[in-house]
């Protein structure tokens, strides 16, 4: 009796707690496999309470691992757990169609050079129904040919933005016409948001799978 009644007391007190499965298992146990280069990779067993909690938030969201700039991100976790949740929205829950949030991703990693992101999410593209043509002018720097009307909106608007650091009235409205107000600011956020990891991952020079081949040639 006094055995179940302690086994109870520690089940209710983890449930109050809302302490997740994973921070419940010994450090050794949980396995990261993060990837850096400038930045060493994190082991569990070292990060602090705040960096576990920013783990957590990870994967218990839309995330299967902690992959990419989380490594380099864990060393500011306050603000790494407020970018990830960003990430989590603009990723996969935004207003725009999947193939063209990816779209707008590759784009923002096309123009900052970034290896690694391009890598990830020309994958993440070409599942989304990306057409490959489109991807693959992308990659070479040229404006794609024979895209759909929301394809060229977003595309000059992306380019755009990011080439000049601001948008025309035309390529504003265009936009907005397609998208709607909501849709061009998810687009802003999205190219926003994979600007910070492509930076990241640029300043770690983040190492490329083995076999991978880089798209962008040395400047």
């Amino acid at each position: 009796m006094k055995s179940f009644i302690v086994s109870t007391a520690i089940v209710w007190t983890v449930i109050a707690l809302d302490i997740p499965a994973q921070a419940q298992n010994p450090a050794d146990q949980i396995e990261l496999d993060l990837i850096g280069n400038r930045f060493q990779p994190l082991e569990y067993a070292e990060l602090d309470e705040q960096q576990r909690t920013m783990v957590r938030h990870i994967l218990e969201g839309p995330r299967t691992a902690v992959r990419g700039p989380f490594n380099a991100l864990l060393r500011s976790p306050e603000m790494g757990d407020l970018a990830q949740a960003l990430g989590a929205y603009v990723r996969y829950r935004s207003s725009l169609p999947a193939a063209l949030r990816e779209m707008a991703i590759i784009m923002t990693a096309a123009h900052w050079r970034a290896e690694y992101e391009w890598y990830a999410h020309k994958r993440d593209a070409l599942a989304a129904g990306l057409a490959p043509a489109i991807v693959d002018a992308i990659g070479a720097g040229r404006r794609p040919a024979g895209m759909q009307p929301a394809e060229a909106a977003l595309y000059d608007f992306c380019d755009e933005l990011l080439r000049e650091r601001r948008v025309s009235d035309a390529v504003f409205a265009a936009a907005v016409g397609i998208f709607g107000e909501q849709g061009v600011v998810d687009l802003i956020g999205t190219l926003g948001y994979y600007s910070l990891v492509s930076m990241v991952l640029n300043v770690d020079e983040h190492p490329l799978p083995a076999g991978a081949a880089p798209q962008f040639e040395a400047e």
